[in-house]
């Protein structure tokens, strides 16, 4: 088998927060808060910090050692641009994107919806229909209202129903339009940073909070999951739910006993506690995948760097093997690599869809590949330096003269035409026959 079924999903990604610009919710709130600058400052002094950069990412603008950095303000503006954005998506062959709808734009007041803005996300899938790109919408990236925080956030008792009130809002107005609904993007990572590493919105730091939030969150899932069936049901629409869900394939060290002990553990808590407590609803299984982690009496990845991450493509095959069992579609939602100069990017796609054409052969039912991610993008807490967009955009140009300001400008990388080679064949033509 070397093509994939006739109308096997191909695109990319991206989230509100990350590509839009002129945000206000819970994490532009963080990104200027006094805590944040004293962390950043401490961090860009740190001499260990600096050095764990090569000099080409110290060098570029945006560059780490630059608060500015951390801060998404206009991020790719690409809620301006987004029709120009999706003409080159268009252009590179895509036939879905995913995207995410800004809670705080369209409940900036609690209870109080912004028409203006849901006006916008109208324009926006109406723009994705018009170039044939399915729709696959994700409700919750990671920010929230301003409002939303103040009254707990996801540690409120009443969290499920916030969200729950937004999300059938949101499917009243497009379920005619949208059937792939991707309810929370990587509730484990948000959970595991927020609450227990403490480095990302709300950095509580606490087991038992971030106990909570798991609950809550699967809680606010499922709630979520029955009201936009229902609202779909009733206008007899086609309704396709999930999450994304960011599995790592953990291996031992070596064989002794505490190492395959930490791994099992590992593998229960990372990759299968949340997937039990949605059990039941979910109509599709998504996969966000970027690294395989070694178990070495603790959990640590074998190289440093939060973005300098293991490239595993066999990682990949074996996650899309183990949410097989599930026994429901899968589609994966996220699948990238930070890379700057763009030499790795081109074997890396090509190695992790051969990864989906092996799985394919052993049964698991792959129906859609969203490359993370379209643009270069605002990465939450490491700012704009890392970069994973198919698209280069030039955050601040270096010239001479200088020039003023940004120009944002779009220019299309060599691994993406690399991609659109795949997604043309609609496979991979040198993958053996089977």
């Amino acid at each position: 088998m070397n093509e994939f079924p006739k109308g096997f999903l191909w695109g990319a990604a991206t989230s509100a927060h990350q590509v839009e610009g002129g945000n206000r919710n819970d994490w532009s709130e963080w990104e200027k808060s006094e805590v944040r600058s004293r962390e950043l400052e401490a961090r860009i002094k740190d001499e260990k910090f600096r050095k764990s950069f090569p000099a080409h990412i110290l060098n570029a603008s945006p560059s780490p050692l630059d608060p500015a950095n951390y801060i998404s303000g206009a991020a790719c503006d690409h809620y301006h641009r987004y029709e120009e954005d999706l003409d080159i998506a268009k252009s590179l062959g895509h036939n879905a994107h995913r995207f995410s709808i800004e809670w705080s734009r369209i409940e900036p007041e609690e209870g109080k919806f912004d028409e203006k803005e849901i006006e916008h996300y109208r324009k926006v899938i109406a723009a994705l229909r018009a170039r044939g790109m399915e729709p696959f919408v994700t409700l919750w990236h990671w920010t929230a209202p301003i409002w939303f925080q103040q009254r707990g956030g996801w540690l409120s008792p009443r969290s499920s129903y916030y969200f729950t009130r937004f999300v059938s809002r949101i499917a009243e107005t497009f379920s005619s339009d949208v059937q792939f609904w991707c309810t929370l993007n990587e509730p484990e990572v948000f959970i595991s940073y927020g609450y227990i590493a403490g480095i990302r919105p709300p950095q509580a730091k606490s087991i038992w909070k971030a106990a909570v939030a798991f609950h809550l969150l699967a809680r606010a899932h499922r709630s979520a999951y029955r009201a936009l069936h229902r609202v779909a049901s009733s206008y007899n629409r086609p309704c396709l739910v999930g999450i994304a869900k960011h599995n790592k394939y953990f291996v031992a060290a070596d064989a002794s006993i505490k190492n395959k002990f930490f791994t099992a553990l590992a593998r229960f808590f990372w990759n299968e506690a949340f997937m039990l407590h949605i059990r039941g609803y979910q109509d599709y299984i998504g996969l966000n995948y970027y690294n395989r982690n070694v178990i070495d009496f603790g959990w640590h990845k074998p190289r440093k760097g939060l973005y300098n991450l293991e490239i595993s493509p066999e990682g990949f095959y074996e996650s899309l093997i183990a949410i097989h069992k599930y026994g429901k579609p899968i589609y994966v939602l996220e699948n990238g690599i930070d890379d700057a100069r763009d030499v790795s990017r081109p074997s890396f796609i090509k190695e992790h869809i051969e990864a989906i054409m092996r799985a394919k052969t052993h049964g698991a039912d792959i129906r859609g590949y969203f490359h993370w991610s379209l643009l270069d993008n605002f990465e939450w807490e490491s700012g704009f330096w890392p970069r994973f967009g198919l698209v280069e955009i030039d955050y601040q140009p270096k010239a001479d003269p200088p020039r003023a300001g940004k120009t944002l400008e779009r220019k299309i990388r060599p691994s993406a035409f690399e991609y659109k080679k795949i997604i043309e064949a609609n496979g991979l033509l040198d993958f053996p026959e089977t």
